[in-house]
């Protein structure tokens, strides 16, 4: 017997219109973000991170956690930004087979330099098509789903 609670139309059209606007948007600041300041969105966001974190620096597996990359993705994604003197990586002093990564200057001063072209480009294709009203609802959905995700690891 099929329990599953199919989704009406209206909720089709919103999961759809979802997918399809943030995959868009993702393509739309990545591509910004290469022509104009020479780095990803995914590297733009381990920048972000770091340079938020306590001490601008995160285990390994808590960057991962804490982006939109997997973890073998981000261990390519820190050696490459290491060569290019970005981030540093370094073992950790509690766990011999962990590691972390941390913001250098160049680091720094790449999001310093692609920080203001990102906001336009964030502010352009989101909170331009949006009133103050869409911004409240969507804030409080959107904290609501992570809440409940949130709730669903601590779970497992």
């Amino acid at each position: 017997m099929d329990n599953t609670k199919w989704l009406d139309d209206d909720e089709q059209h919103l999961w759809r219109s979802y997918l399809d606007a943030t995959r868009l948007l993702f393509q739309q600041l990545d591509k910004q973000l290469v022509r104009d300041a020479g780095i990803s969105f995914a590297d733009y966001e381990i920048l972000v991170l770091l340079s938020e974190a306590p001490e601008q620096r995160m285990r390994m597996r808590d960057l991962a956690d804490a982006s939109t990359t997997t973890r073998s993705g981000i261990t390519r994604a820190v050696t490459r930004m290491e060569k290019a003197g970005w981030v540093r990586r370094a073992g950790c002093e509690t766990d011999k087979r962990g590691a972390w990564a941390e913001l250098g200057d160049g680091g720094a001063a790449k999001l310093a330099e692609a920080g203001p072209g990102h906001v336009d480009a964030v502010r352009k294709n989101m909170f331009d098509v949006l009133t103050p009203h869409d911004i409240t609802a969507m804030t409080r959905a959107f904290e609501a789903m992570r809440e409940r995700m949130h709730e669903d690891r601590r779970d497992r």
